[in-house]
């Protein structure tokens, strides 16, 4: 056996369909672009055009809420990273470590809205962490180490009061009324009703 005589198995290397190379090829003339036109063109945008009609993904009312824009944006750091940098001697592992720390030390460009610390890597020393998130894993792999880590954020309420329509529906599921799925009053609760009066 010599090196120019290894080979893949027959099949594993699969040639790349040339279109455009004649009727033979069985990919020729169109190419599979089909007929001429816009279509058969790169960057066409057609779907949803309905002739300068009001298209109807424009005319139906938009509903619903999403926090993408206002959501915290977080620096994610590993363990294994900060690890690093105490071993190159750029961060200090008897100070606390917070955001203005790691970004003197070019872990990051910028604190954003703070730093989400995770358990990616190994940490051999004890170091406090001053962070705005923190995973399971990193918390328990830092006081496994002896060390600390303090979270900046603030802590979600537990059994807050619902607001708007999810406080309507409780408290007409408190009342044992409520509507049913697609809108419609239980024609039960309607007749434990008026055995009540």
């Amino acid at each position: 056996m010599k090196l120019n005589q290894i080979a893949d198995k027959p099949g594993a290397r699969k040639k790349r369909m040339r279109i455009g190379r004649g009727i033979g090829s069985g990919m020729g003339k169109t190419g599979g672009r089909g007929g001429k036109g816009q279509t058969a063109r790169a960057g066409v945008r057609i779907k949803g055009f309905e002739g300068g009609q009001m298209p109807l993904h424009r005319r139906l009312p938009k509903r619903g809420f999403r926090n993408t824009p206002f959501a915290t944006k977080l620096n994610e750091i590993n363990l294994g990273k900060v690890q690093t940098a105490i071993d190159a001697g750029l961060i200090d592992a008897n100070a606390p470590i917070d955001a203005a720390v790691m970004i003197k030390a070019g872990l990051m460009r910028r604190e954003k809205g703070g730093v989400k610390l995770l358990g990616e890597g190994e940490l051999k020393t004890r170091v406090e962490f001053s962070v705005w998130r923190a995973s399971k894993s990193a918390v328990a792999a830092v006081e496994k180490a002896g060390g600390t880590v303090k979270i900046l954020a603030p802590a979600k309420e537990e059994g807050a009061e619902p607001k708007g329509k999810n406080k309507r529906m409780a408290l007409e599921a408190a009342k044992g009324g409520g509507k049913a799925k697609g809108g419609k009053h239980r024609p039960e609760a309607e007749g434990e009703r008026k055995s009540a009066e």
